[in-house]
């Protein structure tokens, strides 16, 4: 009796140490949580001790961000559960349909991802306290939530835009508390650390997946497909918290369910707000409607996805006093996100055996959307076809191939109608009747349906529109006869008898291996017109690679050839410079393109999105060198040293002498491209032909209009959405593109545009008017006021103005938004490019 007792006693001594040598925060750090902001590595440290000493606690590493950062993961959860962690995540994919075979095990998964913003930092301190409270023995009742439940933990999913904001920071905050918003700490510099190292926002990129940490750990979140995601944030100092239930529009597609569990959830959390005494809000501002968020993604994935969001963000810093003069303080934001992600552990915990059988219903239910099948046609640009089905790829959609020929009737993305078509075998088609059902409805839908017009983001992302394909949407179910295959590129063989390679022109991926010759100094040629040489039919503006002209090349026919493989681009060849039909090589249409020096501007006033988006595409896409200003040095610098200059949206604040710099350098011979805000810097200014109406009986009228239609009496409370009159939500515009200049090379005379701002400018009087709305029937989707939309008749959408020697390229839309609207790549690439050679 006395040496059982004695190994008893060992076993519980033993297991007292291990629990000892699992340290709290702020005895592993040094300091309490909420007195400075934890560098990222410090929080890694962390997690990967905590893991370290529990064997309920799993760790990996999912991938890096592109400053070489790490991004992870721990899994919690009870032993049991942790030794059959496998199973458990085969099992909630066998409810999903994405696996076969019948579900065994009965445990829900809650995935808790901190810090997409990377200056809304309270997040990843707060992780740290989560994880703790789930480990330490002194709290009994998590622990008994972990016995029905796998916690994910994402401590970072930002963790290059957190350690921009948190290492600016700890340099500048005060040894004691400054909480005065006027101090140097509260006023956060230019770009700010909300976005990545490319300035995208990762929290709009769920879907799209155009960022290496999406990419990674949206190919986490596949091979788990959580049951609940909670995504935490911060807002302005002065709002108080919020959670969900969410705010309309609410997307149709979202289960009842689901936004039952939100209320469930809301109430509980908002009792222990109440014992607290700590203000919120519920149902007010975010909405569930844009699929690329990190509540409504997986929400069209089945899970109750819910944004949570603690007043604070980049001006907070460690305190910071409010408009009512109370001082928020880092340690009370900590608090707050603590107990909502404990919160929801508990509320998922205790509806498990529900929460799973809705989970697994949603995906056994029929497709309830209007359209539940679409066609992709075979005969578009391989390159976006490839773009999009990599894409779809990526979210997990299944697509197959026709097999068959018939006539259809179906909505033309195009046309904005239902109209009669011809099935060939060769197109592509995706239905809903698959495991991601509802996110491909979603994604496809030609129109939103807006309960309200009052929404966070855009209301329309259709993808046939964002990659300029031909398709049609279906009502009823069609289905593949045969899985599609994508066309195995073929490696090109060298061909020394070769007189010309030929290279059509029409996606990006043609940019890129354009881009690529030009920075190995060989001589590429534009073809302005269509021509036909060897019976093979090219488009104008298509790639024409002579021998002549590139005997200095060493290794010409390798070199091209190599680059070609290595870009995946089939070659045409010629053995004559003289077409079937069509303008020569030697003819003066057939335009040789430069390799340009290229500059964009950056800093104040600069949209540090968009200067990202355009960063973006050249570093990751185009692979071209492109050198980064600083706007405010506009006045020193040696402009002359490049070729084009880019302006991306912003307010510039320049004054007289800055634009006249700019237009001496462009009189010289130099390119300007300016998009979306930047446009202002020359809309109505004296030398320059950018007006925003055409005439003043033009203004005049719409001035008029405009006052009828004010209800200056109106009450109070309907002033905001009366304001939305003059609101452009992401709303797409067929555009008419003069596809014989080369601004719209490439683009077979159609574009579509996503308009995001109401913005309106006239046809250029002396000009080229590339991209035109010309009639109100060009809006084909997405939320546009009335009075906004009326404004877009007979508008500019891309244009260009001669100047001296150079030109002004004025693109209203921005056609690089967020890097999934591929459709506007080709577009960019001929500004840079093509225009003025």
């Amino acid at each position: 009796m006395k040496r059982k007792l004695l190994i008893t006693l060992s076993i519980l001594t033993l297991s007292l140490i291990a629990h000892g040598q699992t340290k709290s925060p702020a005895v592993f750090l040094g300091y309490q949580l909420g007195e400075r902001f934890t560098p990222h590595h410090r929080i890694v440290d962390y997690f990967e001790h905590v893991a370290a000493h529990n064997d309920n606690v799993t760790l990996e590493y999912y991938g890096e961000t592109f400053e070489k950062r790490p991004l992870m993961v721990v899994w919690v959860s009870a032993q049991d559960n942790i030794d059959q962690l496998e199973k458990i995540r085969v099992d909630n994919l066998r409810r999903t349909g994405l696996e076969t075979g019948n579900p065994n095990t009965t445990i829900p998964i809650t995935w808790l991802s901190y810090n997409v913003h990377g200056n809304e930092a309270v997040s990843s301190e707060a992780a740290m306290k989560t994880l703790w409270a789930l480990v330490d023995p002194a709290k009994s009742d998590n622990k008994a939530w972990l016995h029905n439940n796998v916690v994910v933990i994402d401590p970072c999913v930002n963790p290059d835009g957190r350690d921009r904001y948190v290492n600016w920071y700890n340099q500048k905050m005060n040894t004691q508390l400054q909480p005065d918003i006027q101090s140097a700490e509260h006023q956060e510099p230019w770009p700010g650390g909300r976005a990545n190292h490319y300035l995208f926002d990762l929290n709009r990129d769920w879907a799209w997946q155009s960022q290496q940490e999406s990419q990674q750990r949206m190919a986490l979140y596949q091979r788990w497909m959580p049951n609940i995601h909670l995504d935490f944030h911060e807002q302005g100092i002065n709002s108080p918290y919020y959670f969900a239930p969410a705010a309309v529009p609410l997307h149709r597609q979202l289960s009842d369910y689901q936004l039952e569990f939100q209320e469930t959830f809301g109430r509980r959390n908002a009792a222990y707000f109440d014992e607290n005494d700590w203000f919120y809000f519920t149902k007010e501002v975010f909405d569930l409607l844009y699929p690329s968020y990190g509540d409504t993604y997986p929400m069209f994935n089945g899970a109750i996805g819910m944004t949570i969001e603690q007043g604070g963000s980049g001006a907070a810093g460690i305190g910071v006093h409010t408009a009512e003069r109370d001082t928020l303080t880092l340690k009370e934001r900590i608090k707050h996100h603590h107990t909502t992600g404990l919160t929801a552990i508990e509320v998922t915990s205790k509806n498990a055996s529900r929460l799973l059988s809705e989970f697994e219903a949603y995906f056994d239910q029929s497709p309830k959307g209007k359209y539940k099948s679409f066609v992709i046609k075979g005969y578009n640009s391989e390159g976006r076809i490839a773009g999009l089905l990599a894409l779809l790829d990526k979210n997990k959609i299944k697509y197959s191939q026709s097999g068959k020929s018939t006539s259809l009737r179906g909505y033309s993305y195009q046309k904005g109608k239902k109209e009669g078509f011809n099935l060939a075998k060769e197109d592509i088609i995706i239905n809903a009747w698959q495991p991601k059902s509802v996110l491909t409805q979603v994604l496809f839908e030609p129109e939103a349906q807006l309960q309200d017009s009052l929404t966070y983001d855009i209301t329309s992302w259709a993808l046939p529109y964002a990659y300029g394909l031909e398709a049609y949407a279906l009502e009823e179910k069609l289905e593949g006869s045969t899985p599609y295959t994508q066309p195995e590129f073929v490696n090109n063989d060298v061909d020394n008898s070769a007189l010309a390679y030929l290279v059509p022109w029409n996606d990006a991926e043609q940019a890129a291996f354009l881009a690529a010759l030009l920075q190995e100094d060989i001589r590429v040629r534009s073809a302005g017109y269509p021509f036909t040489v060897d019976n093979k039919d090219y488009p104008t503006g298509s790639l024409i690679i002579t021998r002549g002209g590139n005997e200095y090349v060493k290794d010409f026919h390798q070199s091209v050839t190599q680059l070609a493989n290595r870009h995946k681009i089939t070659l045409g060849t010629a053995s004559t410079g003289f077409m079937d039909k069509g303008k020569d090589f030697g003819s003066s249409s057939i335009k040789v393109i430069k390799a340009p020096k290229v500059a964009i501007f950056s800093g104040d006033g600069v949209s540090s999105l968009n200067f990202g988006e355009v960063w973006h595409f050249f570093e990751q896409q185009l692979q071209y060198p492109i050198s980064v200003l600083n706007a405010s040095d506009v006045n020193h610098l040696n402009l002359e040293k490049y070729d084009v200059l880019i302006l991306p949206s912003g307010s510039y604040g320049w004054e007289g002498e800055e634009t006249d710099n700019l237009t001496n350098w462009t009189n010289a011979g130099g390119k300007l491209i300016a998009i979306e805000g930047a446009l202002e810097l020359f809309a109505n200014k004296e030398g320059f032909g950018l007006s925003t109406f055409l005439s003043d009986e033009q203004k005049e009228d719409f001035l008029q209009q405009t006052n009828l239609d004010e209800d200056l009496t109106s009450p109070y409370r309907d002033r905001e959405r009366q304001t939305i009159s003059n609101f452009a939500a992401g709303a797409v515009f067929e555009v008419d593109m003069d596809s014989t200049y080369s601004l719209g090379y490439g683009t077979g005379g159609k574009y579509y545009t996503l308009k995001n701002s109401p913005n309106r400018y006239a046809f250029l009087n002396n000009g080229i008017n590339a991209g035109v709305i010309h009639s109100l029937d060009q809006h084909r989707a997405g939320f546009i006021g009335y009075k906004a939309k009326a404004n877009m008749k007979e508008s500019l959408v891309f244009g260009v103005e001669n100047k001296g020697k150079g030109q002004v390229i004025y693109l209203v839309d921005n056609p690089l938004f967020r890097s999934f609207w591929e459709n506007g790549k080709l577009i960019m690439a001929n500004a840079v490019f093509l225009v003025g050679n």
